[in-house]
């Protein structure tokens, strides 16, 4: 249901109230997401702030790098991290460089990487895909957009993970 209203995008607020319910509890109860380690590479600490407390408020762990380099050492030492918040614009290793370099090793390619960006042009959503981004989402963040994108990121993922045969 939460990957339709994604791919249709109404507004949850126009669903029947008896859906919206569903919706919400399937939101807060989703073992897509429960438990789950999200890491936000992003330089402006207010939205790693406003991100934390969000994902944290939909029982989602929260680790957090300031650069890009950072982010990428932090997926080398911190086992589990299930997927990555990455901010574009980030001076030094913006945001598309961190995200080629998270490709370029191994066990990371198939890591789901949501980009977002506040400064949406034409392109940028191919760009960002080309980059290594799994998704794109625009800032100001939209929240049903963005859980309904962090659920289906990670099922794709699992279900990528459970369809590699071991060799």
């Amino acid at each position: 249901m939460d990957a339709s209203v994604l791919l249709m995008h109404p507004a949850a607020s126009k669903l029947l109230s008896y859906d919206c319910r569903i919706l919400e509890h399937l939101r807060r109860t989703d073992p897509a997401l429960y438990g789950k380690t999200v890491l936000v590479v992003d330089d402006d600490v207010r939205n790693i702030f406003a991100l934390t407390s969000l994902l944290e408020e939909h029982n989602l762990n929260v680790v957090h790098a300031e650069t890009g380099r950072a982010g990428i050492e932090l997926l080398k030492t911190h086992a589990g991290i299930d997927l990555v918040l990455m901010d574009i614009m980030m001076p030094h290793m913006d945001g598309y460089e961190t995200m080629a370099a998270i490709r370029a090793i191994p066990e990371f390619r198939s890591l789901p990487i949501v980009a977002l960006t506040a400064k949406a042009m034409k392109g940028d959503r191919a760009k960002c895909i080309e980059a290594g981004a799994t998704d794109y989402i625009t800032k100001p963040v939209d929240l049903e957009q963005l859980f309904s994108v962090l659920r289906v990121s990670m099922r794709t993922e699992q279900h990528e993970a459970m369809a590699i045969p071991s060799i």
